[in-house]
């Protein structure tokens, strides 16, 4: 596997769950890391365990993403991996009772997280002459989920966002792509979700086994793939059924470059 010497990689979401994890495997192979959190405490503790440097802010404010891009710029030469992993869910799957409040909350961690965050690292992946970009999406965002269907709804944002994006940040010499886990053994999950994992004899994922998947991306040429980690099963890059085409007079031609549908 390809070594990590001498780059710079940021992490959201770094002081627990998939983000800890990962942060330590791309400090495992060379790389200095920002742990990026809003958990001040522990985010600082991470940062202090692998030489690395913390920020504190909330990935949903446009300014503390041009802050911290700023600052790393100026204090560690440049960024060329970047992993948008900082998300929340719910926790409920009953339309009528997710409160205005819990819709803006996930709206902001699991969708202008990822937005914002890649908009304000290309160009600086850009000046460093390309990069690597994760987000964390989820089998939710390529499935329907029942259990949380708003947490659904930003995962498949995430997964259209990663795909859409990648052919022209593949011009500028960076790849995208998304990591789509199952059920993770995060404190996402919840005690109560965990008992009934464990009542369930259902496999967790252990976290460690999606940085892995990260890794693999990182170092990788993949671009613009989904790519579905399960228990026994990582790194399978998820194949998405074509769409039907048009049909009758006109069938066959491209639709003007840069037209939307819907």
């Amino acid at each position: 596997m390809a070594s990590l010497d001498g780059q710079v990689a940021l992490v959201t979401g770094g002081a627990s769950g998939i983000g800890l994890a990962a942060a330590r495997l791309l400090r495992g192979e060379g790389a200095l890391v920002v742990v990026i959190d809003i958990a001040e405490e522990e985010g600082r503790r991470v940062a202090a365990e692998l030489d690395g440097r913390f920020v504190g802010f909330d990935v949903a404010e446009p300014r503390g993403w041009e802050e911290a891009v700023s600052s790393i710029e100026e204090e560690l030469g440049g960024l060329d991996v970047a992993f948008l992993n900082a998300g929340v869910t719910t926790g409920s799957n009953v339309l009528a009772e997710v409160t205005d409040s819990a819709y803006r909350r996930i709206m902001r961690a699991n969708v202008d997280g990822v937005f914002l965050g890649a908009r304000a690292v290309v160009p600086a992946m850009g000046r460093r002459g390309g990069g690597a970009i994760v987000a964390t999406a989820s089998i939710a965002g390529l499935v329907a989920y029942e259990p949380d269907p708003v947490y659904a709804m930003t995962k498949h944002a995430v997964v259209g966002l990663v795909r859409s994006l990648a052919p022209q940040l593949k011009r500028l010499g960076i790849r995208i792509n998304a990591v789509c886990p199952g059920i993770v053994d995060t404190p996402l999950i919840g005690e109560e979700g965990r008992r009934l994992m464990e009542a369930a004899s259902f496999p967790m994922i252990p976290p460690e086994k999606v940085a892995e998947v990260v890794l693999d991306c990182v170092v990788s040429q993949a671009n613009g793939e989904a790519f579905v980690v399960q228990p026994g099963l990582g790194g399978l890059a998820y194949r998405f059924p074509g769409v039907p085409g048009p049909r009758g007079e006109g069938a066959g031609r491209k639709p003007p470059s840069g037209l939307a549908g819907g």
